[in-house]
């Protein structure tokens, strides 16, 4: 089963014309078209993220089908399963304990109103969770709520297609890559990325 997104989000002309002004952008914006993504939510994005932790893509995407099966990335589902169950589905004891803490804060409404705050905001209340750090907080900020301007400096894809695609050497140069593509990183993000499943 494949998690619904509750929106989608199309990069718009402005995005694809700013971006278009740097010669390797505006090669992948011809090869990919427009960037679009789902957006799922702040809940099931912070699941999917979780899971995502230090895994490679495959793996994750099949332990994620997994939990999303057996939960519909409900929290009050995923607290029923427990850690035992969550730990049959392929989760890891230590994603188990952020996961049930998180779909416990979910549960009580705690991140109800995340799409009206800005991102430090959404930042700073996500990094109080323990097993939450800046990657995973990255990846909610643009699948989870559709913010534009992210630019996930630590992902390892986007590391790799940056430094092929722009010839650095290191992962400073792929941070301080990212102010060239504001106020549309996560657009420019999601171009490298889809280098990752070309042929």
């Amino acid at each position: 089963m494949r998690a619904a997104h509750l929106a989608e989000f199309v990069a718009s002309e402005a995005a694809l014309t700013a971006l278009g002004g740097d010669p390797v952008m505006a090669r992948l914006i011809r090869r990919h078209g427009r960037a679009r993504w789902g957006v799922h939510g702040v809940f099931p994005a912070l699941v999917r993220a979780v899971v995502g932790q230090q895994v490679s893509n495959r793996a994750a995407r099949a332990i994620f089908r997994r939990l999303h099966a057996a939960t519909g990335s409900e929290p009050r589902r995923l607290l029923a399963l427990g850690e035992a169950g969550l730990g049959g589905l392929g989760v890891s004891r230590a994603k188990a304990r952020t996961l049930r803490a998180l779909a416990e804060a979910a549960a009580a409404g705690a991140f109800a109103g995340f799409e009206r705050l800005p991102d430090e905001a959404v930042r700073a209340r996500l990094l109080a969770f323990k097993g939450v750090g800046p990657w995973t907080v990255e990846m909610v900020l643009i699948f989870g709520l559709g913010r534009q301007d992210v630019w996930p400096a630590a992902d390892l894809g986007l590391v790799r297609q940056a430094m092929r695609h722009y010839r650095l050497s290191s992962r400073r140069d792929v941070a301080e890559l990212g102010a060239r593509f504001a106020p549309y990183r996560s657009v420019a993000a999601h171009y490298l990325w889809a280098e990752n499943d070309a042929p």
